[in-house]
């Protein structure tokens, strides 16, 4: 614990608290450094490369290359270890989806006459990063690419509910009284089993439903119909549009994963 200095006390010595903050981030960037050296003519690391290149004494570099291939970046060969090859896949998918997912929603936006968004997850919610907006009407209701939805969102909804890791959701629902992750957290196994979140914004007149985009390990995005209530209700579940939104997550799903 900090003693009334502000410094880290340990059994050994006193250690002060911005040192050790000097000496993490050091560390971060050296193990980015080692895992840059990655090219076509370099598969695998040595500590004689990564020495050679970097500078560090070979001790050190021996040392960061089994920290590394503990923590799952590098291999028992020191190649690229399992959590590269998981990223890799994670941002290949999202890639893959970029690509083939404007003309699916554009498809959807015409044959519903509603706006298509498409989000990630980001830190706090989903992350709108594609929007299709509907062609015809009188009102045309949108959001900004680049907008984090509110966790009650539905795309937030749908992210969340199928989050493989428990941690992102316990982390994104702390802020919530116990109260309100009960309901929200009942709310995701509603959509686990429909494979449908709508929105519970609070705001009249207007709503979203969302549907998840699956990758070859985990759901990669939320597809989502935004409307009013006239043209979206909860009520209509098996209503032409939202078999229409369904579809479409499928067909995505399908074509990002071989």
């Amino acid at each position: 614990m900090p003693d009334a200095t502000g410094e880290l006390a340990t059994t050994d010595e006193v250690v002060p608290l911005v040192d050790v903050d000097k000496g993490a981030i050091q560390s971060v960037e050296r193990a980015a450094m080692i895992l840059s050296l990655f090219d076509r003519t370099t598969p695998s690391l040595s500590p004689v490369i990564v020495s050679e290149r970097l500078g560090l004494n070979r001790t050190t570099a021996h040392r960061y290359l089994q920290s590394l291939q503990g923590s799952g970046f590098l291999d028992s060969g020191y190649g690229p270890g399992p959590l590269l090859d998981q990223l890799a896949a994670f941002i290949s998918g999202r890639q893959q989806i970029l690509t083939v997912a404007p003309p699916l929603m554009r498809q959807l936006s015409d044959s519903t006459g509603l706006t298509v968004v498409l989000s990630f997850l980001g830190r706090t919610g989903a992350v709108v990063t594609l929007v299709e907006e509907a062609a015809t009407g009188a009102v045309v209701l949108t959001v900004r690419v680049g907008t984090v939805l509110e966790l009650k969102a539905a795309q937030s909804r749908v992210l969340l509910a199928f989050q493989s890791d428990p941690a992102v959701v316990i982390r994104m629902h702390a802020a919530l009284d116990p109260q309100e992750m009960r309901r929200e957290r009942d709310e995701l196994a509603t959509v686990r089993r429909d494979r449908l979140a709508w929105a519970d914004l609070g705001r009249i007149g207007l709503a979203s439903v969302a549907a998840p985009v699956f990758g070859v390990r985990d759901i990669q995005a939320a597809v989502a119909l935004i409307g009013t209530t006239a043209t979206l209700s909860p009520d209509e579940r098996s209503g032409r549009r939202v078999q229409l939104l369904r579809e479409a997550a499928e067909k995505l799903s399908a074509l990002v994963t071989p």
